[in-house]
């Protein structure tokens, strides 16, 4: 293998509008993007460090730094992961790793990683939190994307989803409490849901309190996000969850994404491909591993007001593989 050099960069892409979550609201989404230069050739990566799970964008910088010395110039993603631990950090030079080997090779990633030419796929739209009033009108506005993502967060959710199912009554549903429930509050909504059209309710008690719901009855399915990261964590979530989300940035890329898919579906879970909020360099990968998901949401380039120059096609919630000049 040739030697390679590894490049990051910080990168600022703003969002259309606002986007807001139970935990706050974001006008940009800040990456960092992964280069992995040798021959002529740049494999390129993107990762959003997360505050939730303890990450800057500094201290991603700084991992990634010390894993380029560690590997010492050799592009070998299975040392990588014994390097870094799963996370953003991990991801970005995973993706660019992956990328930089397709291009070295003149192949397609999905053919270095052995699997079928990948089809397009449709993704969730995302409608952030926001009254029931905007989120019914942003689901009007909507109303043609045959599945909706719904940002939810306590006081006021039932009439939140009440209002974006009677103005999108054909849009299939996944609400995402990002940790913001009690089981109580599951208990006596999780009826109500199943009759609003709702296929999937997202992480909603935090991740360090989510036992209980290993002992109720879960009429609408739910699914692990905060509390599944690789396939470390899987083993607690038997019996808990129903399905997984599977994220790059949690994961540390897709070398373990992969592998934690697989493992996943022999277990039983229901698959999600999901993002953070970032650019169609990140979407591009996680489009990959989202040709085994029955639920996918790659949606961040459509929150946003500028992207990569050369994106991800969209046509509406229709998302196609990625051409190279992108990634892979």
């Amino acid at each position: 293998m040739k030697a390679v050099t590894i490049k990051t960069a910080v990168k600022s892409w703003p969002v259309e509008g606002a986007f807001t979550i139970s935990r706050g609201s974001r006008t940009e989404a800040v990456v960092v993007e992964v280069h992995v230069c040798g021959g002529g050739i740049t494999g390129k990566g993107e990762c959003v460090p997360y505050p939730r799970y303890g990450e800057s964008v500094e201290g991603v910088c700084l991992q990634i730094a010390q894993a380029a010395m560690e590997l010492n110039g050799m592009p070998d993603r299975s040392l990588l992961q014994k390097l870094v631990p799963a996370g953003a950090a991990r991801n970005g030079l995973d993706c660019a790793l992956w990328d930089y080997e397709a291009k070295s090779c003149g192949r397609r990633v999905w053919d270095v990683a052995g699997l079928p030419v990948p089809e397009p796929v449709y993704t969730a739209y995302t409608l952030s939190l926001d009254s029931a009033e905007a989120m019914g009108n942003k689901a009007r506005a909507n109303a043609h994307r045959p599945v909706l993502k719904v940002k939810l967060g306590g006081e006021g959710d039932m009439e939140r989803i009440r209002a974006v199912h009677a103005n999108a009554p054909s849009a299939r549903l996944i609400i995402d409490a990002n940790e913001a429930w009690t089981v109580e509050q599951y208990i006596r909504l999780a009826p109500q849901l199943a009759e609003q059209g709702v296929a999937l309710v997202e992480q909603p008690l935090p991740a360090s309190d989510d036992a209980g719901l290993g002992s109720i009855e879960r009429p609408v399915p739910v699914c692990a996000d905060e509390s599944c990261h690789d396939r470390a964590t899987l083993a607690e979530l038997a019996g808990r969850y129903d399905a997984i989300n599977i994220k790059l940035d949690k994961t540390g890329g897709v070398t373990e994404a992969l592998a934690l898919c697989a493992e996943a579906k022999e277990r039983g879970f229901i698959i999600m491909v999901g993002c953070m909020l970032g650019s169609s360099l990140s979407m591009a990968a996680a489009h990959l591993v989202a040709q085994q998901a029955s639920f996918i949401d790659i949606d961040g380039p459509l929150l946003l007001a500028a992207d990569q120059d050369c994106p991800l096609q969209y046509e509406g919630s229709l998302v196609h593989p990625p051409r190279p000049e992108l990634w892979g």
